[in-house]
Parts: C-alpha cells; structure tokens; sequence
C-alpha cells in the first residue's frame, strides 16, 4: 500500500447494473477524470464510471508534487522540438498548478497542499552541462532560479531550485472533490472493455450491461484498446518505486536529479506527524524485473532501516516518444488523456481543463500542443525501438529464469494455460493464470505488494486475479 492509501476513504458507490444512455461518459476515475467530471458538473448528462473504486489507480501511487521543474524536460524539448514548444509546455504547467490551486481554495479542500522548493540536482560531472542548459532555459523565462545547496542527505555536485511549486495528498484531494461533484452519476466497479461506434453513437460494454453516449472521454492510465490509437508504438512503459519512512523534521522542499534513474525525495506532513518519500531505480520494464531487488536498492541508495519503513510501493508511467502527453480528440466525438510521463499531477489537471474544454467546444491555448495527430518525427524513428522494446519484455517475462521467486511461488501447466499457485503466510494457495490478457505476456508476481504485474503494458493483478489496472479488461482467476 501506497502512503496515500490509508487515506481513502471506502464508499459504497454502486456498480452500473442496467443498460443506461448518456451524453457524456467519463471511463476513468483518476485526478484527470474525476477533475474532468467537476469541470462538466454543471452539464446536466454526464456519467462517469470506474473500473475499481476512486483513486485506486495510479493516482494514490505517485509522490504528489505539483511542479514545473521536471528533470531536463525544457531542453530536450528545446534541442528535439523548438524552444517555442519548450516555452509552451513550461506555461502548460505552471497554468496547471494555477488550476488545482485555484479549485483547492474555490471548494475549499483540504488536501495538505503546500508550498515548496523545487530543486534540481546532479550528482555526474557529465550532467553539469545539461543542469546549466536547464537553468539558462528558466532565467530566459524570467523564472528566479537559485543555486543553492541541497537540503537532503544525497551525493550531488550541483543543485537549482525555483519557488512556486506545490506538494499535497492525492487522496486526500480526490476524496473531497468526490464529495462536490456527489450529485452527478458516478457507478465504481464498472469496468468497460468495449466501445463501439454506431448510429452516431458510442456503445460501451462491461461485462452485463452496455451505456450508449455521444461523446466519450478516455481517462484511465493506459487505453484498454489498442486501435485507432496505437500507444504502444509511441511509447514505453517506466517503473519506479517508492519507500515512505517516519520523518524527525520537515523541510518545505522537494528534489529531483536530471536524468535517470530518477531519484525523488519530498516531504509530507499530517498534524503531528511528518514522512519523507524516497523514490528511485525507475526503469524500462522490460528490463531488471526483479521487483524485490528494486526495492532493496531504494533502501541502500538512501540508507534507509527496514524498522523505519511505514510503506513501499512501485509506480508505472507512460513515457511518450517526444516527452509531451496526448490529450484531445482521437476521431468524432471520442476523447483521449494518456502519457503523462512522470508528471501525472500536472498533466492530469491540464488534462481535464482542456478535454472539458473541448467538450464545451471552448478554445484552449493548449490543446495544439498535445493533440493527438501531431506531427511527431519520433513516431517513425521510435517505431522498431518501441517494438523490440515490447517484444524483448515479452520474452524476458517468459524466458528469464526467475530465480529471485520464493519457495511460495509455484508454476504448473493446466489444459495448456501456465497457472501460478503463491502460497501465503497462512498457507491459503492462490492460483491465478499466469498470462495477461491483454497481450499474452508473462507476469510477474511482486512479492512486496503481492501483485502479479505486466511488464509489457503495466497491467496489475492482486494477489487473486483481479485486475486492478489496465490497460488488460479481464482478470486471471483461475478456476478449477
């Protein structure tokens, strides 16, 4: 469990059992979903639906920075785009950050928002040069940029920071704007596995039931279909993992290094009591899949002590070739918000802003910049890469001798099918199948969070076969 899922509160929010008709469907129940939704509140059919519950996605497991110092992102975007597109994305965050704070105070949430520094830092003499470029970029921006020392227990060479930036509590935050959107539709354990177009309209099918809609917005983490989009091909997937330990003190700061693998630290703090999240050793998943060593290294990296740890968990982002996030309309009436990065606070806010935005058929500054179809020369040169990438995830996930597994870990073949038996602390077996349905890769099973996890695609089973993210729609139970 995440740090922030203590803090979400277990509604009995129904699941949709009967065939409904609706405008506007939100599929997706995340911060750019549920923002979304209180955005088109004021819409009188709208329904939004929710695979699991609200916020068990990837919204409870990110470190909840609300920043526009994002690693060395202004000049990539600079040097492979155009110093205008790296200006605009700069503005897109900062109008982000506006936007939650603006609805915060509006609704009055409390959600432990908090100024602090942002710093960013390098610990490689060959970085120096990047960090410097990054540093010019924001002072041409008139942003005040500092370089001062760094205020966490890190080896670095030099360290920026920049004020105006924001931490909170993700959970704390959905939980609450939960509460003022209360009066639109909303149906939990809903998942949709299908969409179809007819008659000028959208069928979307769960397993019992259908709901008809006219336009539809797609805001889960990864699409569960693979056509007309093609996100696989545009992108990869990248997990990091994160440890939250029992804090002395607090500092208003947050840090960042430049490059990967990333190596995040902030602060949190509820009333008395103060944390410090740790996060590092992001990575391809179709590499160093051994999840238990992942963690491990977290705790050496940072010195941390097993008796201190009050949580560990692991995050999955969508990286885009071009580093920018697609948000806008894929075709008619059908809307898309995916590949945030590893800013999905941000870009989740911005994200709701504009596809509201769009629904409303109200202009946005910034919806030309993140349309889908833009013109990305990274589509061609990142096809084979992205490809081999998948691929090579695959046959590692199948071939890959997993010889870090438990005694408790056992595989067996049933009718053809791999089956997967873990057996816990009290001995109860549970048997899943041990492929993804949503490309036939291999699980793997990560034994600090009990999840059987896809490195392909980042969909993520609990420990019975629930699927409890996408992009898979099915789960793997077994049945005898």
């Amino acid at each position: 469990m995440s740090l922030w899922g203590k803090y979400k509160k277990e509604e009995n929010i129904e699941k949709l059992n009967q065939d409904i008709e609706s405008d506007i469907l939100i599929i997706g129940g995340g911060i750019t979903g549920l923002t979304t939704l209180y955005y088109l509140r004021e819409k009188t059919d709208v329904v939004l639906v929710e695979a699991n519950s609200i916020g068990e996605g990837v919204t409870k497991n990110t470190t909840g920075k609300l920043t526009f110092l994002q690693g060395a992102i202004y000049s990539e975007l600079e040097k492979n785009r155009s110093k205008e597109t790296a200006i605009q994305y700069l503005n897109s965050q900062k109008y982000a950050i506006s936007l939650i704070k603006e609805i915060i105070e509006k609704e009055k949430i409390n959600c432990d928002l908090e100024k602090v520094d942002s710093y960013l830092f390098t610990n490689k003499e060959k970085e120096l040069e990047k960090l410097k470029k990054e540093e010019q970029f924001l002072k041409q921006q008139n942003i005040e940029v500092q370089e001062n020392s760094l205020p966490f227990n890190v080896p670095y060479l030099k360290a920026i920071s920049v004020s105006d930036t924001y931490v909170f509590n993700p959970i704390k935050y959905l939980n609450q704007l939960k509460s003022k959107v209360k009066e639109k539709t909303i149906y939990e354990q809903t998942k949709i596995k299908k969409i179809e177009f007819q008659n000028n309209q959208y069928i979307c099918y769960t397993d019992n039931v259908k709901i008809k809609a006219n336009k539809v917005i797609i805001a889960c983490h990864y699409p569960f279909f693979i056509l007309p989009f093609l996100l696989p091909i545009k992108s990869h997937i990248e997990k990091s993992y994160l440890i939250a330990i029992k804090a002395n003190d607090y500092k208003k700061a947050s840090c960042i290094n430049i490059s990967n693998p990333s190596i995040s630290i902030r602060y949190y703090k509820e009333e008395q009591q103060s944390y410090q999240i740790f996060l590092t050793e992001s990575h391809n998943t179709a590499i160093k899949q051994n999840d238990q060593e992942n963690f491990e290294k977290v705790k050496q990296i940072f010195q941390l002590k097993e008796e201190e740890i009050v949580a560990k968990w692991s995050n999955v982002d969508i990286i885009t070739d071009d580093k920018l996030p697609y948000i806008g309309k894929i075709k008619d009436q059908l809307f898309i918000a995916t590949g945030f990065n590893t800013w999905g606070m941000t870009n989740g806010i911005l994200a709701a802003k504009i596809l509201s935005d769009n629904i409303k058929e109200t202009e946005n500054v910034y919806q030309e910049l993140f349309k889908i179809h833009r013109k990305n020369f990274y589509k061609c040169k990142n096809l084979l890469p992205n490809l081999t990438t998948s691929m090579l995830a695959m046959i590692r996930s199948k071939w890959q001798k997993k010889k870090w597994y438990s005694n408790n870990i056992t595989f067996q073949k049933k009718k053809g099918k791999t089956i997967a038996i873990y057996k816990d602390e009290q001995e109860k077996e549970h048997i899943v199948y041990a492929t993804c349905p949503h490309f036939g890769c291999s699980l793997l099973f990560n034994e600090t969070e009990k999840t059987w996890d896809c490195p392909c695609h980042s969909s993520r089973f609990d420990i019975d076969g629930k699927c409890i993210k996408g992009p898979s729609s099915y789960d793997i139970s077994y049945k005898k």
